[in-house]
């Protein structure tokens, strides 16, 4: 085997930790997260609410399994860039379609390999979210220096419409019994899955679609997609929910739906020292009392104090971690959100009955 190129990862804060280069020889920036899981590298890489990220995976072997051209979440990689300890040149899965290198090339994606995750995690834990940036280039850590100063902060960045659809397409099944317009803000293919799979015809909008236009539809309910970014940066997705939310259909958000969401009921939202991401973390649902393990991305959470005063808004579900809002609904309405993904894709189906909830008021609704 050939030898591989050293590269370096530079922290914001000027640390440098060391590897080797992986996928495309370059130069790569984003803020620097971690993700927790233990499989389904592919559809994390290609989950558009990575958009921006240099991701380190805390997995110590990444690329044994291969890639699969079934194991998507959009149409290619998302992350700005990888961490990881080992990486698999080779892939021992019969299914696979071809190895995780040359995915990464295809897509241009720089990684960097051999490094200990360990203790950059743990590093990452007590200092915060920052930017970082990989580089396989041979530059001076000083020129490096001033690449990354220019990088902006996650907070206050505005990245759904990089990643979201600009033309409608609708996806359905052969006989739909409800009609569901969705606002892409960066959807997982898994999520439009589900619906389908419950008899939906889902019609995908733009970001920035007017709702007179949806409304030529005649939906049954909406839905408010998962996406990268600060959602406190989307003044006009943030109005065009509030229009949503008066036409009394139902609602339900996902991730960055539901930030949006919070954020059009009045609600604030605030970034988190370091998100939540993997497919591992616990949340208790307050309605039921019953606990699930949930796939979880995200950096920005909606604060605790500003639901505290407003009336309207119950809190259904719990990060138990951190005690962080998982969920919010509106009382004696068909609306409501979550913080994780229950369409999973990778990770635990525990919380799927979200989507047969969405289906439950759709139905009482018509």
């Amino acid at each position: 085997m050939t030898e591989k190129k050293p590269a370096v990862l530079l922290l914001e804060d000027g640390t440098v930790f060391k590897g080797v280069a992986i996928g495309k020889i370059g130069t790569t920036t984003g803020e620097i997260a971690f993700n927790t899981g233990m499989t389904g590298y592919q559809e994390v890489f290609t989950d558009p609410s990575y958009y921006g990220q240099i991701l380190i995976m805390t997995t110590a072997h990444i690329g044994n399994y291969g890639v699969h051209s079934e194991e998507v979440e959009s149409e290619g990689m998302k992350i700005a860039g990888m961490v990881i300890k080992k990486f698999s040149d080779g892939y021992s899965r019969p299914s696979a379609t071809g190895a995780l290198q040359d995915y990464m090339e295809e897509d241009d994606k720089v990684g960097i390999a051999d490094v200990d995750t360990r203790a950059l995690v743990r590093y990452i834990r007590s200092k915060g979210a920052m930017n970082a940036l990989i580089s396989s280039e041979d530059r001076s850590i000083d020129d490096l220096k001033a690449e990354l100063a220019k990088v902006p902060s996650m907070d206050g960045l505005e990245l759904s419409s990089k990643v979201a659809t600009e033309e409608m397409y609708d996806v359905e099944p052969e006989n739909a019994d409800y009609k569901v317009a969705l606002i892409d803000f960066g959807v997982k293919k898994n999520i439009i899955r589900c619906l389908v799979e419950r008899g939906c015809h889902v019609r995908v909008y733009p970001l920035n679609t007017k709702l007179e236009e949806i409304r030529a539809f005649d939906p049954d309910g909406y839905m408010l997609s998962n996406g990268p970014g600060d959602p406190s940066a989307m003044p006009g997705s943030i109005e065009l929910v509030k229009e949503i939310r008066q036409t009394g259909k139902p609602i339900f958000g996902i991730c960055l739906g539901h930030q949006i969401l919070g954020l059009s009921l009045g609600l604030k939202t605030e970034k988190m020292f370091n998100g939540h991401r993997g497919i591992n973390h616990p949340v208790k649902n307050l309605i039921t009392g019953k606990g699930e393990i949930t796939s979880q991305n995200h950096g920005f959470v909606i604060a605790k104090e500003s639901i505290e005063n407003n009336p309207e808004v119950e809190v259904t579900h719990v990060h138990l971690n951190d005690d962080t809002i998982a969920g919010i609904a509106l009382k004696n309405r068909p609306v409501f959100s979550v913080q994780y993904h229950p369409e999973a894709s990778a990770g635990p189906h525990d919380s799927r009955y979200l989507f047969d909830q969405f289906i439950t008021n759709m139905k009482n609704n018509k």
